[in-house]
C-alpha cells in the first residue's frame, strides 16, 4: 500500500513506471520484526527516484479503494505459498509457541484475515492500517542506505534534503525482548509426524535457545553448525551415509526473522532420509545426539574456531562485489543489528573467541529439550490433526519410552564420530599471476584437438586470486532415449554422492563445485581461490575416471531420483515449462517419460554399460578464467584427456534441439495439475517469432521491457489475477519468441478467462506503444543500452556470460557490444511493426494452461492441498482437457506427440549475426 502513490506523486503506479523506464526495479519484504524496502535505478535518475521514494515514507496516500485489490495480491501470495513444505513446517512450528506469544500468529495474511473476518467483527482494515503506519513507520526506528557513484558529500546533502520530512512519532521503539522462551512448553518436546506435499523423508531436530543475536562477534551457532553440518570423516553425515540412512544434512540458524529474533534463536539439524533411514529415524536422532554430546564433552576447540575465522576472513578480504541492490539491503538490515563499527563486517566475520559463550549454547542442546519433526508421505493415515492456516496434516506423540529413557541416561559416545582433521584445501598463496600470453578482452581458444578445445581468459579486471573452471563433456548418447537420460541423471547423482565426503574439505575452504546433468553432456563447474582449485578439479576427474558404485548406493540414488522427478511434476510452473518445451522442441523427452521409465525400474547392468559407453567417446569443451596462466589453463583440459582416455566423436553432436514451426493459428494445450487439490494454475501465452538475427533479438528484449510495467499494472494491480505476472523474452534452442505468464488460482479464476485477459492486455498494449512519444521510446532504448553497458560487478557474471557462449557453441563473446550497436539503429516504427507482425493473422501462438483444482475449473470445492497422490505410488499421466466455450475457436491439442508429429521442424539455428 505504501508503494501506491504519495501526496507529492499521486499516480498509483507512477514509481514503478518511473523505475522501469530508467532500467530499475523495486521490492519490499516483510519479516517478523523488520520490513525492508529497496530499489535501484540508473545513476542519472537517482536523485529524482530518491525523492519519489522518500515520499512513500513522508506522506503515502494509502487510498482506501486500493486496499481490496492489494488484499487479493496478499491472498494470491498466500495461495502460492501453501504448497511449500518449508512454509508449512514454519507455520506448524510457530503454532507450538505458548499462547499469546507473537510466534503463534499467522504471518502470511489472506482474504479471510484481512477482509472477511474484519467485516464480520466490524473492524475497519483501513483504519487499522493507518494506525499501524503511524505507530511503526517512524524515522527513529528506520535505517537507510544509499549507494551511487556521486561523492559522499553530494549523497549526504541529498539525503538530508529529501528524507528530513519523515515523521517521528516520539514513541519508544516497540520491543518483544521481554517475551522470552516461547517454546518452553510440553507441546514442544514431542515427536511430530507430518505429511509433506513433495515426496521426501526428513527428520528435523530443533532447539529453541535464548536470543543469540548479541553474540554476533563470537557466532556460537555458526561454530556449532559448522561442526554438526560437516560432511568429512568423523561427521554425522559420513556415518549415516555409510549406513545408507541419509542423503544430506544441514544444520544451524538461517538468521531469518523466524529463526533469530529478540525472543529466541533456533538451532536445527535437518536430515534428508532414505527409505531405510525413515524406518530407523530414532537411531538417526540418536547419532545426532551422540555427536552433540561428544562436542559438549570436548568443549569448544580453539583450532577449529580459528580455522573458521580464517576461512571467513579470506572470503571477506577477497570477496567480489555483490549486486548493489542486494548490498544496500543487507547493510540496511545490519544497521538494525550491529554496533556501528561492525555494520560492514558483523554478519560475516568472527571477532572474538569466547569459549564460555560457545559452551553455553552447546550445553543447551540436550535431547530432552529437542523438538522432533518427521516428514514423510508414509505418515499418511496416521496424521489426524490439521494446522489451521496451511491445512498441514500432522500428529503429535510422546518420544518412544525406550529412546527417552536412553537419552535421559548418560548414554555412550559413538567412537566413529570425531572432530574434523586439519584442512588441506585452505588457500595460503594469494599472489596474482604474471600473464604468459597477450591480454585479450574476450576468451580465446588456446587448445583445440579432435577430443576437445579450451577457451581461456586471464582476468585483468577484478584482480583477485580466484579462478573459474567449467567443462562440458558432450555425448550424443544422452538424448537417444528416455532411458538414457534417466541413466545419465542416475550416474551424475551417484558421482556427486561419491564425491560428497572427499570433496567436502574443499567445499569448506570456499572452493565450490557443481556437477550438472546437462541436456547434451556432463557439466563440471569449480570456482574459488586458485591456489588449491586444481586439486579439487583433479579429484572430480579422478572419481569420474574410476567411477564405481554398489547396489545399495544404486538403490538409494534411484529412490531419491523418483522423488526428485515427482517433485518437479507436481509444481504448476515446472510442469508448464515441461509441457511448453515438449511441444516446441522436437525429440525432447518429457519429465513424465523420464518418471515412468524410472518407475518401471533400471538395471545395474544398464547403468554400468551406459557409463562405459559415455566415457569412451566424448567431445570436451572447457573455459578457464581468472588468476591462471594460459599454461595452467591447458593443464585442466590435458588432465581430462589423459585421465579418461576417450575416443573423439565420429560426428559433431549438436548441443540444442530442433524446434517445431508452429502453424499460423492459436494453439491451446490444457493439462490438469498433478498435485491433487492444489488450487494454483499457471497460464502462459507464447508467441513464436522464428529463426531470427541479433537485431530482432534486441527488438524483442526492448518490447518485453516496455511490456513489464503495463503488464503488471493491468493483470495484477487492476485485474488482480495473480501474484506472479510477467512477460519474458524466449530463446528456445535459437528460435525467438516472447510470452506472458500469470500464476492464478482455480478457486478465483478460470484459466481461459485469464488467457482472454492476457489477450485484452496485449490489445491495450498495442495502442500504448503506438502512442509512445519519441522521448519515452528513446528513454527505454537508453535504459536497455545502459543495462547492457553495465560493468560486471564480479568475475562470476563475466564467466556466466562467456560460458553460455561456449556451452551453446555460439562463441559470440562480444554479443553485448553487438546488441548495443543493433539497439542504436532501432526506431519506434520498428518496434510497433515488430509487435504488430506477431499479432497479425499470421500469428503463431501457443497457450499452455496447467489447471489447478477449484470451483472455476468445475471441481467441487477442494479444501486441502495434500499429498494424496504420493503414497499410493501410482504413476501420474498427463490429463489433457478440452477447451470450454471461451476458447472453442482455438486449435486444441489432445495428444501432444501425435499433434507435433504433423508439424514442420525448423533447421538448427543460432543467433549469431
Amino acid at each position: 500500500m505504501v508503494f501506491m502513490g504519495s501526496l507529492k506523486y499521486p499516480d498509483e503506479n507512477g514509481f514503478d513506471a518511473f523505475l522501469k523506464k530508467h532500467g530499475g526495479g523495486d521490492n519490499a519484504s516483510t519479516d517478523c520484526e523488520r520490513t525492508v524496502f529497496q530499489f535501484d535505478v540508473q545513476r542519472k535518475y537517482f536523485k529524482e527516484a530518491l525523492d519519489r521514494w522518500a515520499q512513500f515514507f513522508i506522506h503515502p496516500l494509502m487510498i482506501r479503494d486500493a486496499i481490496d485489490r492489494e488484499v487479493e495480491a496478499v491472498d494470491s501470495e498466500y495461495q502460492l505459498a501453501r504448497p511449500s513444505d518449508a512454509n508449512r513446517k514454519e507455520m506448524l512450528f510457530g503454532s507450538l509457541a505458548r499462547p499469546g506469544h507473537p510466534m503463534k500468529k499467522f504471518f502470511w495474511g489472506n482474504a479471510d484475515t484481512l477482509k472477511h473476518e474484519p467485516k464480520l467483527n466490524n473492524i475497519d482494515t483501513y483504519t487499522r492500517l493507518r494506525e499501524f503506519w503511524q505507530r511503526h513507520y517512524s524515522a527513529h526506528y528506520m535505517t537507510l542506505v544509499v549507494q551511487s557513484k556521486e561523492t559522499l558529500d553530494t549523497l549526504e546533502k541529498w539525503v538530508t534534503e529529501i528524507f528530513s520530512e519523515i515523521p517521528n512519532n516520539g514513541l519508544p521503539k516497540p520491543s518483544f525482548g521481554h517475551l522470552t522462551q516461547p517454546f518452553d512448553t510440553p507441546e514442544f518436546h514431542k515427536l511430530y509426524r507430518v505429511v509433506p506435499i513433495r515426496k521426501v523423508h526428513s527428520l528435523t531436530i530443533t532447539w529453541a535457545l535464548p536470543p543469540q543475536e548479541q553474540y554476533y562477534r563470537v557466532k556460537p551457532l555458526h561454530y556449532i553448525s559448522w561442526l554438526v553440518g560437516h560432511e568429512g570423516k568423523g561427521s554425522v553425515l559420513s556415518f549415516l551415509r555409510k549406513k545408507f540412512w541419509a542423503l544430506a544434512l544441514y544444520g544451524g540458524n538461517g538468521e531469518t526473522g523466524f529463526e533469530q529474533n529478540s525472543t529466541y534463536s533456533i538451532f536445527s539439524i535437518s536430515v534428508t532420509l532414505t527409505d531405510e533411514g525413515y524406518k530407523h529415524f530414532y537411531e538417526v536422532a540418536h547419532v545426532v545426539f551422540q555427536y552433540v554430546k561428544m562436542l559438549q564433552r570436548r568443549g569448544p576447540d580453539q583450532r577449529i574456531w580459528e580455522e573458521i575465522q580464517k576461512i571467513e576472513a579470506n572470503e571477506f578480504h577477497y570477496q567480489e562485489q555483490t549486486d548493489p541492490v542486494d548490498y544496500v539491503e543487507n547493510l540496511c538490515e545490519n544497521m538494525q543489528l550491529f554496533q556501528k563499527e561492525d555494520f560492514l563486517t558483523g554478519d560475516q566475520l568472527l571477532f572474538e573467541y569466547k569459549p564460555e559463550i560457545i559452551a553455553d549454547a552447546l550445553n543447551q542442546l540436550s535431547p530432552q529439550r529437542a523438538n522432533l519433526v518427521l516428514l514423510s508421505a508414509a505418515n499418511e493415515g496416521q496424521c489426524h490433526l490439521k494446522e489451521k492456516w496451511f491445512g498441514t496434516q500432522y500428529s503429535m506423540e510422546d518420544i518412544d519410552s525406550y529412546w527417552s529413557d536412553l537419552w535421559d541416561s548418560d548414554f555412550e559416545l559413538n567412537p566413529d564420530l570425531h572432530l574434523p582433521e586439519e584442512n588441506k584445501y585452505i588457500a595460503t598463496d594469494f599472489a596474482l599471476k604474471v600473464s604468459d600470453c597477450p591480454e585479450t578482452e574476450y576468451p580465446v581458444k588456446t587448445l583445440s584437438t579432435q577430443q576437445g578445445c579450451l577457451w581461456y581468459r586471464k582476468d585483468d579486471k577484478f584482480k583477485i586470486p580466484k579462478g573459474y573452471v567449467r567443462f562440458h563433456l558432450i555425448s550424443p548418447l544422452i538424448q537417444q532415449s528416455a532411458e538414457n537420460i534417466v541413466l545419465f541423471d542416475t550416474f551424475v547423482n551417484i558421482l556427486s554422492h561419491n564425491l560428497g565426503e572427499p570433496a567436502y574439505e574443499a567445499d569448506v575452504a570456499q572452493l565450490e563445485y557443481k556437477l550438472v546433468a546437462g541436456e547434451y553432456g556432463l557439466i563440471i563447474r569449480v570456482k574459488g581461490f586458485n591456489h588449491k582449485l586444481p586439486l579439487l578439479f583433479q579429484l572430480i576427474i579422478d572419481y569420474l575416471s574410476d567411477f564405481s558404485f554398489t547396489p545399495a548406493v544404486f538403490e538409494m540414488i534411484t529412490e531419491q531420483l523418483k522423488k526428485t522427478y515427482y517433485n518437479i511434476l507436481i509444481k504448476p510452473e515446472t510442469l508448464a515449462k515441461d509441457v511448453r518445451l515438449l511441444i516446441l522442441e522436437h525429440g525432447r523427452w518429457s519429465m513424465i517419460d523420464k518418471y515412468q521409465t524410472l518407475m518401471k525400474g533400471l538395471s545395474i547392468d544398464a547403468l554400468s554399460a551406459f557409463v562405459t559407453a559415455f566415457k569412451s567417446q566424448l567431445f570436451v569443451e572447457g573455459l578457464v578464467q581468472g588468476n591462471f596462466t594460459s599454461r595452467e589453463a591447458k593443464d585442466f583440459l590435458n588432465y581430462v584427456v589423459q585421465k579418461l582416455h576417450f575416443a573423439p566423436l565420429a560426428h559433431p553432436c549438436p548441443v540444442q534441439f530442433r524446434v517445431v514451426d508452429l502453424p499460423n493459428t492459436h494453439l491451446l494445450c490444457k493439462v490438469k495439475t498433478l498435485n491433487k487439490g492444489d488450487a494454483n494454475s499457471e497460464v502462459t501465452v507464447y508467441y513464436q517469432s522464428g529463426a531470427r538475427n541479433l537485431r530482432e533479438y534486441t527488438l524483442m528484449e526492448l518490447l518485453v521491457m516496455h511490456m513489464e510495467e503495463p503488464c503488471f499494472d493491468f493483470l495484477r494491480t487492476k485485474q488482480t489475477l495473480g501474484y506472479h505476472v510477467y512477460p519474458t523474452c524466449r530463446n528456445t534452442s535459437g528460435i525467438l519468441g516472447f510470452s506472458v505468464t500469470v500464476a492464478t488460482q482455480a478457486t478465483k479464476y478460470n484459466s481461459e478467462l485469464v488467457d482472454r485477459k492476457i489477450e485484452e492486455f496485449l490489445s491495450c498494449f498495442e495502442e500504448k506503444i503506438k502512442d509512445l512519444t519519441e522521448e519515452a521510446f528513446n528513454t527505454q532504448v537508453t535504459a536497455l543500452i545502459k543495462l547492457k553497458e553495465c560493468e560486471d560487478s564480479h568475475l562470476g557474471e563475466e564467466v556466466d556470460r562467456n560460458w553460455n557462449e561456449v556451452v551453446t557453441q555460439q562463441y559470440l563473446f562480444d554479443r553485448l557490444a553487438r546488441e548495443i550497436e543493433a539497439l542504436k539503429s532501432i526506431t519506434q516504427a520498428d518496434l510497433v511493426n515488430w509487435f504488430q507482425d506477431h499479432r497479425s493473422n499470421q500469428r503463431k501462438v501457443l497457450s499452455v494452461h496447467v489447471i489447478g483444482y477449484g470451483k472455476h475449473e468445475g471441481d467441487s470445492e477442494v479444501t486441502a492441498v495434500s499429498g494424496q497422490n504420493s503414497s499410493s505410488g501410482e504413476i501420474p499421466h498427463l490429463v489433457l482437457l478440452p477447451p470450454s466455450s471461451l476458447m472453442r475457436d482455438f486449435t486444441s491439442i489432445k495428444d501432444i506427440k501425435a499433434y507435433t508429429s504433423t508439424l514442420n521442424v525448423l533447421p538448427y539455428h543460432k543467433i549469431l549475426k
